[in-house]
């Protein structure tokens, strides 16, 4: 462009008349184009270039450039497109005498730049000393004494964000079903609807599945996931898959190297404190033929993807709940049969993840453990419910503390109405529960509308069940969450309490 320009200023006369000719700027490109044009000083520039530069004057050249363009053999210069197009944008300023030398000066640099340039690809004894001259330069600048540490740090860049690092903490509802399909959704998603009411389809499921696992958690709070063979395996709440209300999620075989047979029964959130797995804390876990067992938490400090022991079965037994404890409270353990037992946790001692562990309650024939609490303080109730969709509160001042190994008191009475018992959770009055049947409608109730009973009576309705389906959990949900979600009922109409609520 700066070897145009310099054309253009030898012939700036002539080029003014051109364009004030031409009619439109198009035209006057051409013209511009069609002729020769004379500049001493361009000729000189390339005669030198030829003369002094290995070669020559091809060597200045633009790439590309064809051969009809630029200096001819005769010593005529010829504009390409892009210099006639530069000419023709050139402000009437730079017509000034001061401009014109600036514009010749910086084509002279140019110049004199690939000239120097080229000598430097020419000679390699040049590159040698000028990649010498750089290197004591740097020497120079951040060079130090044989007894100075290095200068370079290798620090985290703060930029590097994981996928953990994208994810909005949420408070999820994660259910897993008896066939192994797990999924999350928001909590936000329920509303409290009054006791009795229908609910909505937390999911889809199979004729033959229903739903055996629910609980609530952040998307960022660890799981550990515990099977019915007493493996453990980790999970963090926002890899679980999420679904809508009516899909049924995704076989959490794609998610742990199950054995064949193996299936996932609790699911159990790491939070607050226990997230960095202190040592002073336990895992107490409980079997379907009330064996107990209490590990430290750091033994389950260590993620595997292949999973570990959490505890020795025997025969036929299989892992029906884990909670975390600070070993000073008490544990209960509900049979199906409606009988509890409730003794100090401080009575089994802490043992090593394979340990078999030892007997909580003791079974009457046909009979299986079907839930174990850490009571908190004397202020909680208990909730128990059964697979016809009744249950009750009841104080838990009202479970007195007996040893170990027991067969334990009446919970709730099991009658042909109320059908076994399914379910056992502590609460408070300002709490929420989530109901949830084999055909995987979901209901959120507020524990405060649930009559307070003595242990020795039936209960009352907790959900209207379509013909033959069965309840088949409860889940309590904490203050916070049901805040979080708030509202009044929504989705089918609120039923009215029953008549046959007797005690």
């Amino acid at each position: 462009m700066l070897e145009g320009l310099a054309v253009a200023l030898a012939n700036i006369d002539e080029f003014i008349e051109i364009i004030k000719n031409s009619p439109t700027p198009p035209v006057a490109k051409t013209a511009l184009m069609a002729k020769s044009w004379d500049s001493s000083l361009v000729r000189e520039m390339l005669a030198r270039a030829e003369a002094d530069t290995p070669g020559g004057r091809a060597a200045y050249r633009p790439e590309g450039l064809p051969a009809q363009y630029g200096m001819q053999p005769d010593g005529l210069y010829r504009l390409s497109d892009d210099q006639a197009s530069e000419i023709l944008q050139m402000r009437l300023q730079r017509l000034t005498g001061l401009e014109q030398d600036k514009i010749i000066g910086e084509y002279k640099e140019v110049m004199t730049q690939i000239a120097d340039l080229l000598d430097i690809l020419a000679r390699p004894e040049r590159v040698t000393t000028i990649i010498s001259e750089e290197l004591t330069a740097l020497k120079a600048e951040f060079g130090t004494t044989k007894l100075a540490v290095r200068r370079s740090v290798i620090e985290h860049n703060v930029q590097e964000l994981g996928t953990e690092d994208l994810i909005t903490p949420t408070d999820m509802v994660v259910t897993l079903s008896h066939t192994g399909y797990i999924k999350s959704q928001p909590l936000a998603e329920y509303r409290a609807q009054r006791r009795g009411g229908r609910g909505k389809q937390a999911t889809q499921t199979k004729e033959d599945d229903w739903i055996d696992q629910l609980f609530i958690a952040n998307t960022h709070d660890w799981i550990l996931c515990f099977s019915d063979r007493g493996r453990v395996y980790w999970l963090k709440v926002w890899e679980v898959p999420q679904g809508s209300r009516n899909s049924r999620g995704k076989p959490i075989v794609n998610m742990f190297p199950l054995q064949p047979g193996e299936k996932i029964t609790v699911v159990l959130p790491l939070t607050g404190e226990f997230r960095s797995f202190p040592a002073d804390h336990f895992i107490f876990m409980a079997t379907a033929l009330g064996t107990v067992k209490k590990t430290a938490l750091d033994e389950f400090s260590n993620p595997r993807k292949a999973g570990i022991i959490a505890v020795d079965l025997d025969q036929g037994d299989h892992l029906i709940g884990a909670a975390l404890t600070d070993g000073k409270h008490d544990v209960m353990l509900f049979s199906d049969g409606g009988k509890a037992v409730r003794f100090d946790e401080d009575d089994v001692r802490p043992m090593g993840r394979q340990a078999r562990g030892v007997r909580g309650m003791m079974l009457d024939d046909g009979q299986s453990v079907i839930a174990m609490l850490v009571a908190e303080d004397e202020t909680q109730s208990v909730l128990t419910a059964t697979e016809n969709g009744y249950g009750k509160r009841t104080s838990i001042v009202e479970y007195t503390r007996h040893g170990r190994g027991t067969k334990g008191m009446i919970a709730i009475q099991q009658s042909e109405r109320n059908g076994k018992v399914v379910a056992a959770t502590l609460v408070r009055p300002n709490d929420e529960i989530m109901l949830i049947t084999d055909r995987g409608v979901l209901v959120r109730t507020r524990v405060a509308e649930i009559r307070e009973l003595g242990r020795a009576t039936q209960g009352v309705t907790l959900i209207a069940l379509d013909d033959g389906a069965k309840l088949s959990g409860l889940q309590r949900i904490v203050e916070n969450d049901a805040n979080d979600a708030g509202g009044d009922a929504e989705g089918d109409t609120d039923s009215s309490p029953p008549s046959n609520e007797t005690p």
